[in-house]
């Protein structure tokens, strides 16, 4: 790693008080929960249905350039799918994000060549192609390039424990008093959209993105048990993709304004996120307690605040 590298990451904040390895990038473990597999996943039309989403234990969702969108599913307790997919490129914004997390290893198909000091910098274990052993990716003639990456965990040896949610700050637990009724939640990006529909007979939020129901690879409607819209900065960076486009910087660190959904109910919340090795802390916005979530499926949606 050059000390250019180690400087730009350090300008970033990514990595306070911790040293980095000189030979893959990755911090020391702090023997802490969080060790969990992230993997990029590819969110327009040519991509869906994607395969494996419906086994994350979260799904965070970013703006991207131009406007559109790109999930991150975190995989924390050892429910790996066969095969996830597809696989697409890692931002900035993730480098902050996975923070949290004790040694975590992120999936992901490559970075802008600017980028890619500062993934190497960063304490997480890289786990792209060209990183990864040979069988882990495959590329699926069912779609067309380049949405057509697959990765088959089990093959990265990505190894996600038990404990992996610990670190994220969330609780989980019986429905909490108050809350308004909700049925429909949209949340927009300015070439993109998300809408969570509360379905009483499965107790889940079904998933739509940009104006389609979501669905599994077999099929089955995509679901979620809670849903948390999270009120953040969106900057632009430094980065820019192929066709000059900005690409958008998501300030997770820090404190705003949310609302969570759970129980066909939603609950106006306040998050606070102190430093990038701190978990996320939502707490009800009415008395302070932390609100717990519904065990299940967590998605969070970074909207613009």
């Amino acid at each position: 790693m050059t000390v250019a590298a180690v400087a730009a990451v350090a300008a970033l904040g990514l990595v306070p008080g911790c040293t980095l390895s000189d030979t893959d990038g990755k911090g020391p473990s702090t023997g802490e929960g969080g060790r969990v597999l992230a993997v990029k996943i590819d969110n327009v039309e040519p991509a869906r249905p994607q395969t494996g989403l419906e086994a994350a234990d979260v799904v965070y969702a970013e703006q991207v350039e131009a406007g559109l969108s790109r999930l991150m599913a975190v995989y924390a307790t050892g429910r790996l799918p066969s095969v996830i997919g597809p696989v697409r490129s890692a931002r900035e914004t993730d480098l902050e994000l996975l923070r949290q997390f004790d040694d975590p290893a992120l999936a992901f198909s490559g970075a802008q060549s600017k980028l890619l000091p500062l993934i190497s910098a960063a304490p997480l274990r890289q786990l792209s192609p060209g990183k990864a052993p040979e069988d882990a990716y495959f590329r699926s003639g069912a779609k067309p390039a380049p949405h057509n990456l697959f990765v088959r965990p089990d093959r990265l040896n990505a190894d996600p424990g038990k404990g992996g949610l610990e670190s994220t700050g969330f609780s989980f637990g019986p429905r909490p008093k108050g809350g308004t009724p909700e049925r429909e939640r949209t949340v927009r990006f300015p070439a993109a959209r998300f809408t969570f529909t509360w379905q009483a007979a499965q107790e889940r939020w079904l998933v739509s993105m940009d104006g389609a129901q979501a669905r599994t690879a077999g099929g089955k409607s995509l679901a979620a048990s809670t849903v948390v819209v999270q009120y953040v900065k969106v900057r632009e960076s430094r980065f820019h993709d192929r066709s000059g486009n900005n690409t958008p910087f998501t300030e997770t660190v820090g404190s705003g304004k949310a609302r969570v959904l759970r129980d066909g109910r939603a609950y106006e919340a306040l998050w606070e996120r102190p430093s990038a090795q701190d978990g996320t802390e939502f707490t009800a916005a009415d008395g302070g307690e932390q609100l717990p979530f519904a065990k299940g499926q967590v998605w969070v949606v970074y909207a613009k605040g």
